[in-house]
């Protein structure tokens, strides 16, 4: 087996390599270190003896993202909270093919802020099994537990993931005209015309110092937020339309500057969720040039 062959059969493997780390680790960049992990194991591997090089990577793959998860933890205070992770963001009018097969099966950033929610092995063992059907033969190992165990994180994994996130819309151009809709309502501070896209029940979450330390960082219901939007009226006009994750967005640099990126979720004509990353640090590692073309 030449190095040129493992390494083109790599590469292959590489769209499906990135799609799994990014769901256990809600970060593009590590990510991409969980894959260059995997390639430099697989080098010094004797890859003659790898039966099936894919189950093989995507195995090492989820080992490195749960130890990378489990050090994240153990290093850091956790955020007050909920914690927005790292999305993907493409201009209004078209996305990265790249991106569109690194977000196949609709996840969007709302699914993202859930998974963040599970501890490390159930997430591990979710996003391998019921996002890639990995069997908890496999996935036991990787979390040292049995495969009954393993079958039982993801069930519990499962209930919270069910729970929680709701259904997007299917017509992602009636989706942006509801957030355009938004934009323009907080923009001119009408509060019938915000009350009209929102849902009662709408949910938003913000990470990163939009909200005063004395506030919490998610608010439940129509006029929380629309409160919310009338405080940070000022901004609305410095709102680009954006692709985030795949659905609805909408980046605010003032002065070219990133502020906030926020993503919506859009369902049965409503906004029932919005997800605001305001953490300075994780917007400047975000690629915004692709809102220049």
């Amino acid at each position: 087996m030449t190095s040129d062959w493992l390494a083109e059969q790599f590469e292959e493997e590489r769209p499906h390599l990135r799609a799994v780390a990014y769901r256990m680790l809600g970060s593009l960049s590590e990510a991409d270190d969980a894959v260059q992990e995997a390639w430099l194991r697989l080098s010094r591997s004797d890859a003659d003896a790898i039966e099936n090089l894919g189950g093989w990577l995507t195995t090492v793959v989820g080992r490195v993202s749960l130890d990378m998860l489990r050090s994240r933890k153990s290093r850091r205070e956790e955020p007050a909270g909920v914690h927005v992770p790292e999305p993907v963001i493409d201009s209004a009018d078209s996305s990265n093919p790249e991106h569109e097969a690194l977000l196949a099966d609709s996840v969007g950033l709302a699914m993202l802020v859930v998974l963040e929610t599970l501890n490390p092995p159930e997430r591990l063992a979710f996003v391998l099994h019921d996002m890639f059907g990995i069997s908890f033969d496999e996935i036991a190992p990787i979390v040292g537990r049995s495969p009954t165990a393993a079958r039982q994180l993801a069930s519990r994994a499962r209930r919270r993931v069910q729970g929680a996130p709701t259904a997007p819309d299917a017509d992602l151009a009636r989706q942006r005209e509801i957030v355009a809709a938004f934009t323009a309502a907080a923009r001119e501070g009408d509060f019938e015309g915000l009350l009209a896209v929102l849902d009662p029940d709408v949910v938003l979450r913000a990470d990163g110092g939009l909200l005063r330390a004395d506030e919490t960082r998610e608010l439940h219901g129509a006029e929380a937020v629309i409160a919310q939007a009338m405080r940070f009226r000022n901004l609305a006009p410095h709102g680009r339309p954006a692709l985030v994750n795949g659905g609805p967005g909408v980046v605010v640099a003032p002065g070219g500057r990133p502020f906030a990126v926020m993503g919506f979720t859009v369902a049965n004509d409503k906004i029932v969720e919005i997800d605001i990353l305001v953490d300075p640090e994780r917007l400047e590692r975000l690629d915004l040039t692709v809102l220049d073309n």
